[in-house]
């Protein structure tokens, strides 16, 4: 382990002014880098595919990572927690942050072959959502993520945090070609249903789970495009009071792919 006692040590230069979303856009895509922030979340990524470059750490986590920090081959840095306040732009109450390699970009037929469950979304721009959707995924045996060229990053430390890391172990691929990449996927025997809160769409309770299934799921506000509707086998839609007109898209996606989940027992 070395010791950082200062916040401009070029040594943890890529973990600088995390909060400045553009700078780090740009230092994140130069370097193909990602970071990871949290006990829980550096944890799994440890134990992920993924190439860790670093590990940047309060002295009082040390004890608490020790089992997985002594065996690692790449820097583990130690900096007080001022300093590595300093150093990230805002204060780390968790203590740990990591810098992983971004792995290359997957073909939606790649994540596709050999998966019976997908979700597809559209525009998700709120690394919250998409956070809080990816742990509903994985928690409901979702094989994979396909996402439009408009969704946020999944490798975002945001998103990374909201789902605890499950997005570390969930295959992901972002379309070259949408909506043909969602249309292509009838042709490996996915049925596609779209959801949204349209009262002419079927209640999700009176389908039955085909063999192979992609969930596809909307942006907050404006949901599944024309587009999008047009393309999907089935619009489908969870029944809900009357006085609520729709539900948050990670809630919607929880609720889905439970269904899904269920369905595929029987």
């Amino acid at each position: 382990m070395q010791r950082v006692d200062d916040p401009d040590d070029p040594r943890v230069a890529l973990y600088r002014s995390l909060p400045d979303a553009e700078l780090r856009r740009s230092v994140e895509s130069e370097n193909g880098i990602f970071i990871a922030e949290g006990k829980i979340v550096v944890r799994r990524l440890l134990a992920s595919g993924y190439q860790t470059r670093s590990v940047l750490v309060a002295p009082n986590r040390v004890e608490a990572l020790a089992d997985v920090l002594t065996a690692l081959e790449c820097p583990v840095y130690v900096a007080a927690s001022p300093v590595l306040d300093a150093i990230a732009g805002f204060p780390i109450h968790r203590g740990v942050l990591a810098c992983a390699d971004r792995p290359p970009d997957l073909l939606v037929a790649a994540v596709a072959n050999g998966a019976r469950r997908l979700a597809v979304l559209e525009e998700i721009s709120d690394h919250e959502n998409l956070g809080a959707l990816a742990r509903s995924a994985a928690a409901f045996g979702i094989d994979a993520l396909v996402l439009s060229p408009g969704c946020c990053d999944p490798l975002s430390r945001r998103a990374l945090r909201v789902s605890m890391g499950t997005l570390l172990a969930l295959p992901f691929a972002r379309s070259r070609a949408w909506p043909a990449d969602l249309a292509a996927l009838a042709g490996m025997g996915f049925a596609r249903w779209g959801l949204t809160p349209s009262t002419d769409a079927c209640p999700i309770e009176l389908l039955g789970v085909p063999e192979r299934i992609a969930v596809v799921l909307g942006a907050e506000g404006p949901g599944l495009s024309a587009a999008v509707l047009e393309c999907v086998d089935r619009r489908v839609r969870i029944t809900t009071s009357s006085s609520v007109d729709s539900l948050n898209v990670a809630a919607a996606a929880a609720i889905a792919f439970h269904f899904v989940a269920q369905g595929l027992k029987t």
